[in-house]
């Protein structure tokens, strides 16, 4: 499996307690979905290693303490702090309707009710308040806020995401 097999799931933030555990944060939406994972790769000197987990307890603010097999002194959780957490994109659950892993949608058109196709979703740009597409129109960049009121259709068979974009969003990059 390469890089791109994966997607980001959080990091290891600190230790916790004395016997191996972890203070983990979770970077999902719904951390209750993760509450019975069985293994996470980590990213040691940039390769993806898995770890077999044998306990997840969650918290509050997407954080959750976890107990790796064969970590059971704090200096064995130690050597984890700052490492991220991935899994295989294999194991997300399929989206349907206009819902979306932005992952997936990485190479799609991107289709204006009036301009028509503006061009390719070349990236989605993580913003702290908000989400922008990240649109490749000839030499061209646009970016589109993702927010449910411009996303009108996503077509997974014909690679392409319809937006209604507000008046004037287009034509001040264009």
């Amino acid at each position: 499996m390469n890089k791109d097999d994966f997607y980001y799931l959080g990091k290891i933030l600190k230790t916790h307690g004395n016997r191996g555990q972890v203070m983990v944060h979770l970077d999902v939406d719904d951390p209750e979905t993760y509450n019975r994972l069985e293994s996470v790769y980590l990213d040691l000197h940039g390769e993806r290693i898995p770890f077999f987990i044998l306990s997840i307890e969650l918290k509050h603010n997407r954080k959750a303490v976890v107990k790796f097999q064969d970590f059971d002194t704090l200096e064995d959780a130690e050597s984890l702090q700052g490492l991220e957490m991935y899994l295989p994109v294999a194991n997300l659950p399929a989206l349907r309707g206009n819902q979306f892993y932005f992952h997936e949608i990485i190479g799609f058109h991107a289709v204006d009710q009036h301009h028509g196709d503006i061009g390719v979703i070349e990236d989605i740009l993580e913003l702290p308040h908000q989400s922008l597409f990240q649109v490749r129109c000839g030499e061209k960049e646009i970016l589109i806020p993702v927010v449910d009121d411009i996303i009108q259709k996503v077509d997974r068979k014909k690679k392409l995401v319809l937006i209604n974009a507000p008046p004037g969003l287009i034509e001040i990059y264009l």
